[in-house]
């Protein structure tokens, strides 16, 4: 079989020319290729050589020879090395256009074949690097382009075998990756990385050790990413305790830096000893500190090293010694250049030639704020506010420093309001979102991703690397969906690949609405207890269960295609798909099937005890699943990897049930839509029930639940007073038993039949068991005024609409709204751009913003004359740069303009909810509005503000916790042209 090599978009380099392709046979005939890489040469050509030659023969089963004699190859040879090195230079020569082109660049590499080059060798492929790692990424491109993915080894991604190989291969010559250093931080691995390689891959070390340096450096550089922020929690050892990681690090050319709280490659966890060394207080006790670090300095003279600047408390906390940060900031200042001291003087060299990054993280940005003065060549870091929503980027003025800037971004994190440790949950389109906003801004220096365990992360460490190498293509927000479909595809293959992305888009829109580790509603530091979500379960056609109902969708869905994996693609798709998804899934269910026993008990409902009972069967499903992956998952090869309740919080743990009594004797009852007890308002006093108005121009739909209250079998009935009155059911059995002791009964108003009057009345007889129910139904007939597309109507007091579907906007400024795909709790938002920008003043003043700013404008249609509010839900994003803030301007019918800020400081209580639900929320009291067409319009004012969905309520709105159905009107359902 012919296999042929083609560089696409989903490999994200560019093309300085397209050349005519050459074959070259990797196994033809039974014979393969011969691997030359210089001894001379570095340790990681040799690395690379002999995984190459691994990799081959996953494909091929046929093992090349790998070879440092040229003399000792003959027929098809591959050639690894530096494009200076003697070894490549012997096969392209100095007149090669890969020598100009990759002389002096930073981690670039060429391909090249090339026919009857010297001797016994026929065809030669030439793998050049502009440096080692360049060297490195070029082979592991050949490698992934053969059909080995980066997560063969980390994911147990299968490998196509072929008897026969051969590559049409077009000279190429990649371009310098966009982001200088690019890597991840290995944290919080207490139940996951460390555990498993302990007790399972590395038992002779007994923790995090070379030999899992060296598959993590290996996944790295297959990833064309080149720097580590080790593992440092308690638990694990500090890197430089073990010799063997150092070296590891050298061979496999990584980077090695380390996280905000770890200044001079010290970890403060493993490593200070305040019984013996006192506290870590460099007013106090300077002289231990500085022998502390002066130490770890000596000892890194020969490591590639991106040094930590500053200062800390031992372990992510405040600086010690200090009562604000107007006071830190002389003393930060003194300890950064005594620190500098310390490196130029050891590692010999002029400091502002050894890389040093400082992080503004958490205090250390309000320090930073106070006046704080770096050095120019210090890249600055930003970090994200550990969920995912970056704290500031770079103003004017910083764009211009030598040292440029950073980002240091969390996927996994341990810590208040609540952690997020066990599954992969940060939204693709979140990252791209805000590292696209990075970049754009000059972070280009460093970007760090907090990781976890790396495992289940795995698909958001590949987007996020790839981003960080060329992250032009993701300028296209669409892109992001095309990189996750490739990337499945080359995974499983292109036939389940759309299908298996869907779930995995699925899985992420799902988590961004409320991650599975926030299902609990509880907090940590301090720990609170789960308490009930806030879905809800008796309006919007119970928010609550269409939840549900989206999960078991989904878990169809993914066990139909797991059972469509073909021998070897089981293991990687456990994994990387049916873990995460159903582990979601299960989570969501526990907390939703508890709250509905504990609801339905106050109904008084028999099915309460079976909700009790399903929500602890998906508890134990968890178990059952973890198990799996712990201890049958390839063979157990990643027993210890995976807990299913990392740090035991409440979470996590059995479900918190209700002790459940239920009074029989009234042998069945009814609950129509908007009923949450025998209190609630839609009973009147002669004790019949009602359901919600219907009305023409939305032409809703409501549910009544019929349900045992007794363990007896009861046949029922119902009947509408008039054909106009539709029902779902009309009669049937209820009887002891899960999916029997209850049915719900959709209505809805057959408006062809229904009488033309403004308002008219009907109802529903529910009879059975020697008793009747009597549910009134209330309509309203109203005129069409006429509707356009993109317009929206009240429906029972409240008017709802997503951002993106806007009726009209218009770009007067700077600043124009622009919709971005992909996500936010409608999957569509309205984004305030652009963000590169150069610190152009914005106005707050109403009248000038009204004259001058950009809009969206947004038409809606009400029945009833009110004094509304208006609920503007954003994406809680922080503000670009300390220039700006995060606001945007309403008003309806062009009348006053109210200018509102959604900016939170520090880790508020707002800020709390924001982070935990995804979204801000501003309530905007309106002027008074009469009943008809009316006009909302929503401005730009800072820049990187991001829409999401809009309510209005004239005196109806229910809470809900997702995002409500849009109320358009019933005959332009689907029209929306965004």
């Amino acid at each position: 079989m012919r296999l042929l090599f083609r560089f696409s978009l989903s490999l994200l380099f560019s093309f300085p020319c397209i050349l005519t392709a050459q074959d070259f046979p990797l196994v033809k005939n039974g014979k393969g290729v011969t691997i030359i890489y210089s001894k001379e040469g570095p340790t990681l050509d040799s690395i690379a050589a002999y995984s190459l030659a691994g990799d081959i023969k996953l494909v091929t089963g046929k093992q090349p020879q790998v070879v440092t004699a040229v003399a000792n190859a003959r027929g098809n040879v591959i050639v690894i090395g530096n494009i200076a090195s003697g070894i490549v230079q012997q096969f392209i020569g100095q007149q090669s256009s890969l020598h100009p082109a990759l002389q002096g660049k930073w981690e670039c590499f060429g391909l090249k074949v090339i026919d009857n080059p010297k001797g016994n060798i026929s065809k030669a492929l030439v793998i050049a690097g502009s440096d080692v790692r360049g060297t490195a990424y070029g082979v592991f491109t050949f490698s992934e382009k053969l059909g080995v993915s980066p997560w063969y080894w980390w994911a147990d991604v299968p490998v196509q075998k072929r008897k026969e190989v051969t590559i049409q291969q077009p000279e190429f010559i990649s371009t310098p990756p966009a982001v200088k250093f690019r890597g991840i931080f290995i944290n919080d691995e207490d139940w996951g990385l460390q555990p498993w390689a302990a007790k399972t891959f590395e038992p002779e070390t007994g923790d995090i050790g070379p030999k899992t340096y060296a598959k993590v450096f290996e996944l790295l550089l297959r990833l064309k990413a080149n720097l580590i922020w080790p593992a440092m929690h308690p638990g694990t050892k500090a890197f430089f305790h073990n010799p063997g990681n150092k070296k590891v690090a050298e061979d496999y050319a990584i980077v090695i830096g380390s996280s905000h709280a770890e200044p001079m490659l010290r970890n403060n966890v493993g490593e200070w000893d305040e019984k013996t060394m006192g506290h870590f207080n460099y007013i106090t006790n300077k002289e231990k500190v500085y022998q502390y670090w002066e130490s770890r300095i000596k000892e890194s003279t020969k490591v590639d090293a991106i040094y930590t600047m500053g200062m800390r408390g031992v372990h992510d906390s405040g600086m010690e010694g200090v009562k604000n940060a107007k006071e830190a900031v002389p003393l930060l200042e003194q300890i950064i250049k005594e620190q500098r001291e310390m490196l130029s003087k050891y590692r010999g060299k002029e400091v502002t030639t050894i890389p040093q990054v400082f992080t503004a993280y958490k205090e250390v940005l309000d320090i930073y704020d106070n006046g704080l003065k770096i050095p120019d060549d210090i890249t600055l870091v930003w970090p994200d506010d550990n969920y995912g929503y970056i704290q500031r980027l770079n103003n004017e003025a910083e764009q211009s420093r030598s040292g440029g800037a950073g980002v240091y971004y969390h996927a996994s994190y341990w810590g208040r309001p609540h952690d997020y440790l066990w599954l992969s949950s940060t939204h693709p389109s979140l990252i791209r979102e805000e590292m696209l906003k990075a970049w754009k801004t000059g972070a280009n220096k460093l970007w760090v991703l907090n990781v976890g365990d790396i495992k289940p992360l795995e698909y958001n460490i590949d987007m996020f690397l790839h981003m960080a190498y060329d992250p032009e293509h993701f300028e296209d927000s669409r892109h992001v969906r095309r990189h996750l479909e490739n990337w499945v595809s080359s995974i499983f293959g292109k036939d389940q690949a759309q299908n298996i992305s869907d779930v995995l888009w699925q899985y992420y829109q799902l988590a961004f609405e409320r991650k599975p580790e926030f299902m609990g509603w509880s907090r940590t530091e301090p720990t609170t207890q789960t308490t009930n979500t806030q879905y809800n379960h008796f309006y919007y056609g119970d928010e609550a269960q269409r939840r549900i109902d989206r999960y078991e969708a989904l878990e169809k869905q993914v066990k139909g295609l797991r059972a469509k994996m073909q021998g070897d693609q089981a293991d990687a798709f456990y994994q990387l798909v049916y873990y995460p998804v159903v582990g979601a899934s299960l989570i969501n269910k526990k907390f939703l099937y508890r709250d509905k026993a504990i609801f339905y008990t106050k109904q008084n409902r028999l099915s309460a005890t079976d909700y009790a009972a399903l929500s602890k069967a998906v508890y134990d499903s968890i178990i059952r699943e973890t198990e799996y992956y712990n201890t049958r998952l390839a063979g157990g090869k990643w027993n210890g990897m995976m807990s299913m309740k990392p740090r035991n919080l409440p979470v996590y743990l059995v479900p918190v049930l209700p002790e459940i009594t239920i009074d029989g004797s009234a042998g069945w009852s009814i609950a129509p839509e908007g009923f949450v007890t025998k209190d609630s308002s839609l009973t009147d006093a002669a004790n019949v029930m009602k359901l919600p108005a219907f009305d023409n121009l939305n032409q809703q739909r409501y549910f009544i639940d019929v349900f045992l209250n007794d363990p007896k079998t009861v046949a029922w009935a119902a009947t509408a007073s008039h054909k106009w009155v539709q029902l779902s059911k009309n009669n049937g059995t209820l009887a002891p038993g899960w999916g029997k002791n209850q049915v719900r009964i959709w209505v809805n108003i057959d408006w062809e039949k229904a009488p033309k009057g403004n308002q008219f009345s009907g109802g529903i007889l529910f009879k059975g068991g020697g008793k009747q129910i009597k549910v009134d139904v209330q309509c309203r007939n109203e005129k069409d005024p006429g509707f356009n597309v993109n317009e929206f109507v009240e429906n029972n007091g409240f008017v709802s609409m997503l951002a993106a579907n806007y009726t009209s906007e218009k770009s007067k400024s700077t600043y124009h709204w622009s919709i971005i795909p992909g996500i936010g709790y409608s999957g569509k938002m309205v984004q305030a751009l652009p963000v590169n920008t150069k610190g152009e003043e914005v106005s707050t003043d109403p009248e000038t913003i009204k004259k001058n700013n950009s809009y969206v404008e947004y038409s809606f249609y009400t029945v009833t004359a009110a004094t509304p509010t208006v609920n503007v839900y954003t994406l809680p994003t922080h503000p670009l740069n300390n220039k700006f803030s995060m606001r945007y301007a309403v008003s309806i019918d062009d009348g006053p303009v109210t200018v509102v800020d959604f900016k939170t400081v520090g880790r508020s209580e707002e800020w709390k909810r924001n982070v935990l639900s995804n979204r801000a929320e501003r309530e905007i009291q309106m002027p008074m509005l009469n009943k008809g067409r009316h006009t909302l319009r929503i401005y730009c004012v800072d820049p990187g503000v991001v829409l999401d969905e809009i309510r209005i309520s004239l005196g109806g709105l229910k809470k809900a916790y997702s995002a409500l159905p849009e109320t358009t009107p019933a005959h332009m359902r689907g029209r929306q042209q965004r």
